[in-house]
């Protein structure tokens, strides 16, 4: 009788889960990439419900599943999850803008560009005032271009060049492309430490942004931390999910009670000029994507 009564309740989980469809919001830790966390909600959903994925039949998969911009592993913050026919909305996601607030230090650059790589060059930084600072900023405001890192989800040869890197080959630099950067604000100046705000759209990389702004300073910058605060309409402080409620009751409350944020965004956005502005929620880096598993 109670294995009945369990058979139905899960029965019944499944076909809840198996009804779900739309987009959501869940906090990524620091540490994990961007497909680890995606896995572990997976197997939470799927373990909740008694299924079992094959995954060695991608055409066959039993729970449709995907994130809308990658956060390096270093990264903490939030990620769009689409789920069902919600994946297909996950295209706005990657496009939209996006908010970071990140943490870099002054005097010394690394190959990764952040705090998991090597140390590769040190600089002195004691000339530089939070009035240069915020001066140079302004070079960084509006339509302007990047070059990618080098240790990055991009690709060569259908190999990301991350994983080239790691396995010692060697790597040439993409080309500098457009981005956009909304809003840029310096928030706290403690040398060598500094903390800023920036909103930006698609493609953009926060690690590419402190180093250039360290070149810029005469010295050298790498991130220390970073926090994707908004994605599109999703904000860390009221939409994201936290691991403890990653449960197909919440995982549906939470695609209905976001539903109405889906309304689509302005198809451009001025960018404003004033560095001094702070961000008022504070992307990965839109789209610093390390890794972008």
């Amino acid at each position: 009788m109670a294995g009945s009564v369990a058979s139905a309740a899960a029965a019944q989980k499944a076909a809840k889960l198996h009804s779900l469809n739309g987009l959501f919001a869940i906090y990524k830790k620091q540490g994990p990439t961007s497909a680890d966390v995606l896995n572990t909600l997976k197997d939470k959903l799927l373990k909740e419900a008694d299924l079992k994925q094959n995954s060695k039949k991608r055409k066959k998969q039993i729970l449709k599943i995907g994130h809308g911009g990658t956060l390096d592993s270093s990264a903490s913050g939030v990620l769009v999850v689409g789920i069902g026919k919600g994946t297909k909305m996950l295209g706005t996601m990657l496009a939209g803008s996006k908010k970071y607030t990140t943490v870099g230090e002054l005097g010394k650059a690394t190959d990764t560009l952040d705090a998991t790589g090597t140390v590769t060059q040190e600089k002195a930084y004691d000339h530089i005032t939070k009035e240069e600072f915020e001066e140079k900023l302004k070079k960084f405001t509006g339509n302007i271009m990047q070059v990618p890192p080098l240790y990055s989800a991009l690709k060569k040869d259908g190999q990301r060049l991350s994983v080239l890197l790691k396995r010692g080959h060697e790597v040439e630099a993409k080309p500098a492309r457009p981005v956009t950067v909304y809003n840029l604000s310096l928030t706290d100046f403690s040398p060598p430490l500094f903390t800023i705000d920036v909103e930006c759209g698609g493609g953009f990389y926060v690690r590419s942004l402190v180093d250039d702004i360290g070149k810029e300073l005469s010295s050298c910058a790498h991130v220390k931390e970073l926090v994707r605060t908004k994605q599109g309409a999703f904000t860390l402080d009221e939409h994201v999910l936290q691991e403890d409620s990653w449960t197909i009751d919440r995982v549906a409350e939470s695609i209905q009670e976001c539903a109405h944020l889906l309304s689509p965004e302005p198809a451009f956005k001025k960018p404003r000029t004033d560095p001094c502005h702070t961000s008022d929620a504070g992307n990965g880096e839109a789209g610093d994507e390390k890794e972008q598993s």
